[in-house]
This record gives C-alpha cells, structure tokens and sequence, in this order.
C-alpha cells in the first residue's frame, strides 16, 4: 500500500468512524462471517443434530451450554470418569440422556452425530481419532494434541473419513479476529514487524486450583483410565481435578493459553506458524505441587512467506498478576497498530517519515517553504475502535455455531485439525524450551521437527 493510498483508506476509515465503532464494513463481514446471510429457518424434531458430551468438566459442561442454544442441536449423551459430573449432567440436562464412564459407549451409538471433547488434554488425540474413525463429527477442545508427534494422526483421521473437526479455540470466530484480518489485508497498519500476546490472572481459579469433591475416591472416579499411558501412580485427587498442573495430563499455560492466541495469530496472518521457538518462566507463587510455571514467557521467529512479511511474536502469562485479569493481541506495523479483542479492535495510526537518507528529502523540504508558509493539513483521528454491535452473542456462540453449519453445509472448518495442529506446536515446542533450555526448532509447512 502506497502513502497516498494508505492516506485515502485512512480518511475513508475516519468518515465513517461513528458507524464503524459499531459494526465492520458490511462487505468485509459478509466475506468473513458465514452467518451473514444464511437464511433463517427453523428446525423440526426430526432435523435435529444429535450431540454427546465426552469430558463434563468446568470446560465441558460451558461448551455443551452454548452448543444446545444454537437452533437445531440437541444433547442426548454425556460421558465423565467422576461420577459426580454423570449426575449432575443429568440434573442439568434431564434425566432422560445416556451418561456412561466409557466414551467408547458413545462413539458406538449410531444415533449421534457428533461429540464435544473436553477431557484432559492428554485423551484428545486418541478420543478425536477413534471418534472420527466411527463417522463421527468432533469439536475438540484446545490444544488439540498433548504432544507435538500425535498431530499427524488427528490430521489423517479426518482426511480419511471426510468428517467435520473444528478446534475449540473459540475467538477463531469472533467478530474482532474477522475484522482484524481485515484490517490487516488492507493495510491499515502497514507492513506487520511485530505481535505480542499478554494473558494476566490473579485468582486460585484461574490458577487452576479447582475445587476437590469430598466424595472424591477410586470408587466414585475411574482412575485407571484417567492415567491413560502414562505412569501407574495411588489415586491422587489433586492429578485428577486439577490435571492442568501436571505435565503426564495438561500442557501448561502455554497449551491453555498460547493457543488461543496463535489461533487468532494464524487466522489474521494466514500464517502457518513459526520456525524458531524459545521460552523462559519460572514457578513463582503457585506452589501447590503443579509440575508447570506459572509465569511464561515465550518468543518465536515467523518467517516471511506469500502470505505475510517476516516477523517476530512475543508471549507472556503471568497466573500472579496484580494488576487485573486481562488478555489481548496486539499487532504491530511500520504505520500502525492494533490491539485484536474478541468484540472490540482498536486501531492506532502513526505518521511515516521517509528515511533521513532520502536524496530528495531536501528537495521536498524546499519545495514545501518555497512560499514560506508550511500549511497544516486536516488529519484523520490517530485512534480509532470498532466495537461488536449490541446483543452479539459472542464468540463462543459464533464457534459452535459455525461447527454446526459446516456439518449441515458440508463446508470445511476454519480451524479443522491442520489448522489446530499448526497452532498447537508452537505452543508445546514453547513448553518444550523451557523444560529443556533449549532452542526449538519447528517446519510448519512439513509439521515437523526438524532433524
């Protein structure tokens, strides 16, 4: 983008701020959003998809409340290792859904379409696979693999079987991700040099110290099958319900949290990842017995491609923040910035100068004194938000919604499971790093490792 154009687009963004502050520009939403323009119509009892829930969690259990608001969805199933969470589906949801410990009971029932996996992250892989491999449909909470080597397989089982597979990053569907990549496409920050990702928390929950049941014991939790492949150990409630702290189970805050925001990274860019990934922490408050930091900090090297410049990203979560909870994405170019929320993009203007070497930089400079008057020009604001329209239902409506639609329309995910593995590696590489000090390297266009 030339200055003069960049000018014009600028001017035209500042004409129309008011109305923009509320809702994108109709032909880049309606380019963006799926939902635009699809006809309304409502479903009969016999049109329903037919969902089950495998992982009744905290995660879980949100996930399956905002899947059965959209129109047409219907919950038949649930499928826990707690048998509290059996009984409390049941209470939620009805008495009349199937619940069961094994999510193999669920898979084989040929009266659902589709399932949301929301157990700990070290089951996604095997669950999302056999899933897939008995037809059906899967909205896989994020990471989407526990360990950078298992992608490859989520990423065939759903090649093969020419099923919907959607990642739960849900800001993947938000109205801010959808206009930021517009923004970016036309210019309005320049040249990308530049992004960084802050996700602040302060609290036992959000730290993941969630609650024990008192009835918690191998008679009320399948604890055999919880471990999975990893090592034999006693029954330890902690390892169970706060499974995120442990490195056999979760994927620390760089799983939890980082993917969120290399999704949204990926979708703006169209990036495929980065080659180069480092990262150092520590444990500095939370010391419960979790086996992860608490603070993280991780850096990556984006190369350039046909898609976008090179440029270099910059992560941080600090679970110890006494400041407030807070997250956002912040991009920056050589004419701009943008702060990427999920209902709200801010965007920053900056005057560009022509580099001191210029050899007509004098001339220029003459030639604007020659009448002795330097007039000022009329600027378009420096800042300008775009702000979701009111009643937005939000982007984990969005997500659900958009997975549901793909299922109907046969259209591929936005986040399917290539898309989900490449923003998973670099978040395990960057656990990768600190556990090992080391460099990492990744091939995001070979999804590999290099040797």
């Amino acid at each position: 983008m030339t200055m003069s154009s960049r000018r014009i687009f600028i001017e035209y963004l500042s004409k129309g701020a008011a109305a923009a502050a509320l809702l994108p520009s109709v032909s880049g939403w309606a380019a963006n959003n799926r939902m635009a323009f699809l006809p309304k119509r409502k479903y009969s009892a016999n049109d329903h998809i037919q969902i089950a829930l495998i992982g009744a969690g905290g995660m879980g259990t949100a996930d399956a409340n905002t899947a059965i608001t959209v129109p047409g969805i219907k919950l038949i199933a649930a499928c826990d290792l707690y048998d509290g969470r059996l009984a409390d589906a049941k209470k939620h949801y009805g008495n009349d859904i199937f619940t069961t410990r094994d999510y193999r009971e669920i898979i084989n029932r040929k009266d659902i379409d589709a399932v949301i996996v929301a157990t700990p992250d070290h089951w996604h892989k095997t669950i999302s696979v056999d899933a897939m491999n008995k037809g059906k449909h899967v909205y896989c909470e994020k990471p989407m693999v526990h360990d950078v080597t298992e992608g490859a397989a989520v990423v065939a089982a759903q090649n093969a079987n020419k099923v919907i597979f959607q990642v739960g990053s849900q800001g993947m569907s938000s109205l801010g991700n959808e206009k930021a990549k517009e923004l970016l496409a036309a210019g309005a920050i320049g040249k990308l040099n530049y992004a960084e990702g802050f996700w602040a928390r302060n609290s036992p929950f959000g730290a993941w110290q969630y609650d024990i049941p008192a009835d918690a014991s191998t008679k009320t939790v399948d604890w055999k099958t919880f471990l999975h492949n990893y090592s034999d150990r006693p029954f330890d409630p902690l390892r169970f319900f706060r499974w995120r702290c442990y490195r056999d189970y979760g994927t620390g805050v760089s799983g939890d949290l980082f993917v969120h925001l290399f999704s949204s990274l990926h979708y703006i860019t169209n990036s495929m990842g980065p080659t180069k990934v480092m990262a150092t922490g520590g444990l500095r408050y939370w010391k419960d017995g979790r086996e992860v930091p608490d603070i993280l900090l991780g850096m990556f090297d984006y190369p350039e491609t046909a898609a976008h410049p090179a440029f270099n990203l910059s992560l941080r979560v600090n679970f110890v923040d006494g400041t407030a909870d807070n997250t956002y994405l912040r991009m920056v170019g050589n004419e701009g910035s943008m702060i990427v929320e999920w209902d709200k993009v801010t965007l920053t203007t900056n005057k560009s100068y022509a580099p001191a070497d210029d050899p007509l930089l004098k001339t220029k400079i003459n030639a604007a004194n020659i009448s002795g008057y330097d007039r000022k020009k009329m600027l378009p604001p420096d800042t300008i938000v775009y702000k979701a329209e009111e009643g937005y239902k939000g982007a984990h409506f969005d997500h659900f919604y958009n997975f549901f639609q793909d299922i109907r329309t046969g259209t591929t995910s936005r986040e399917d499971a290539l898309f989900g593995y490449r923003a998973a590696a670099p978040a395990l590489l960057c656990n990768d790093s600190y556990f090992k000090q080391a460099i990492m390297r990744w091939d995001p266009e070979k999804l590999s490792v290099p040797a």
